[in-house]
C-alpha cells in the first residue's frame, strides 16, 4: 500500500478547518430546520462530490463527524471519516469526534485512532453532546490529545442545529458559552484549542480567552463574514491576526459563499492570507515556520 499523500500547503489557496462529513440524503427534522435557518446551500452530502468540490477549488480541509444522538441525525463513524481523509489525503485531514458521555469506551476508541495515526485532532459539540467543556467527564479525552499535542475544536455560541424546532430540538444553548473552555486552556496549556464559530452571543468572551491563552484560536465557520461583529473584525485585523482561521461549516455554508462574502469585509490585505491559510498551516503542522 502506498503511503497516503499529505496536503501540499503551497499548492492550495486556503485551508478550511471546519467541514462536516454527512450521510448522503439526510432529511431529518433537524436537517430541514437547519436548511431553513442557513438557507439551502445546494452542497452535496455525497463524499465523492465533497472531495471533487475542494480539489477543484484548491482548498484543503479538516473533516469530521459529530458523535451524538440528541438531534436524531444518522451517525457517520470516525472510521468512515478517517477512510475519506486517507483516500483524499491531498486535500483532507481527519479529526475524530467522541461524545464524552461514552466514557471509557469512547476514550479507547480515541486511543486506537490516535495510535493508528488515523486522526489529527478532536471535534466536540457541547450543546449537542450535552456537556460543559470543563466537566471532568471530558478530561480523559483531553489528556490523550494533549499528550499528542493535537488540537481540539469546540463548538461555541448559538447552534444552528435545532433553531426553530419545538424546544430547540432539545439543544440547550448554555453549553455553547465559551467561558468554560478557559478552564480547559489552563488545565491543558500545551493542547491547541479552536473555538469554532463567531461565538454569538458571547463574542467578547471568546475574544478575551483567545487573547489571554496562547494556544487558543478562533475559527470563523458557521456565519457569513458579512454578519461578523465589528469587534471580531477589529481583533482579527490586529491582536488576533495570527489566531483566526478560515472555516466554512460545509455543507451548511460553502466556501464559495464564505469566500465571496469575506472579500467584501474590511480585512487588511496582509491579514487575509493569514486567516485563509497560513495560521492553519502552522497549527496543523503543515508548515513549521510561523507566518510573519
Amino acid at each position: 500500500m502506498n503511503k497516503p499523500r499529505s496536503i501540499d500547503v503551497d499548492s492550495v489557496v486556503a485551508l478550511d478547518v471546519h467541514v462536516h462529513i454527512e450521510h448522503s440524503g439526510d432529511d431529518t427534522a433537524a436537517d430541514r430546520a437547519a436548511r431553513k435557518y442557513f438557507g439551502d446551500s445546494g452542497a452535496s452530502h455525497d463524499r465523492r462530490a465533497l472531495a471533487d468540490y475542494y480539489r477543484s477549488r484548491k482548498i484543503g480541509c479538516v473533516v469530521f463527524t459529530v458523535d451524538e444522538t440528541l438531534s436524531g441525525r444518522p451517525q457517520v463513524s470516525n472510521e468512515a471519516v478517517a477512510d475519506f481523509a486517507e483516500e483524499n489525503s491531498d486535500i483532507a485531514i481527519a479529526f475524530a469526534s467522541i461524545n464524552p458521555h461514552r466514557g471509557k469506551e469512547g476514550v479507547e476508541e480515541a486511543r486506537r485512532l490516535l495510535a493508528a495515526g488515523r486522526v489529527r485532532g478532536l471535534k466536540l459539540h457541547p450543546p449537542i453532546q450535552e456537556f460543559f467543556p470543563n466537566e471532568r467527564i471530558a478530561y480523559p479525552l483531553y489528556e490523550l490529545f494533549a499528550e499528542a499535542r493535537l488540537p481540539v475544536i469546540f463548538h461555541t455560541g448559538h447552534s444552528g442545529i435545532g433553531t426553530g424546532m419545538r424546544g430547540g430540538g432539545g439543544i440547550r444553548l448554555k453549553y455553547g458559552n465559551p467561558m468554560p473552555i478557559d478552564d480547559v486552556a489552563v488545565d491543558f496549556p500545551d493542547m491547541p484549542i479552536i473555538m469554532a464559530h463567531p461565538s454569538f452571543p458571547w463574542q467578547d468572551e471568546a475574544i478575551s480567552i483567545c487573547l489571554h491563552k496562547p494556544q487558543v484560536y478562533i475559527d470563523l465557520s458557521g456565519w457569513s463574514p458579512k454578519y461578523f461583529s465589528p469587534t471580531l473584525v477589529q481583533y482579527a485585523n490586529t491582536l488576533l491576526k495570527k489566531k483566526v482561521l478560515f472555516g466554512s461549516d460545509y455543507p451548511l455554508i460553502t466556501p464559495d459563499r464564505w469566500l465571496s462574502d469575506f472579500e467584501k469585509i474590511d480585512i487588511r490585505d496582509e491579514v487575509r492570507p493569514l486567516i485563509l491559510k497560513d495560521n492553519a498551516a502552522t497549527l496543523l503542522g503543515l508548515r513549521t515556520t510561523p507566518p510573519k
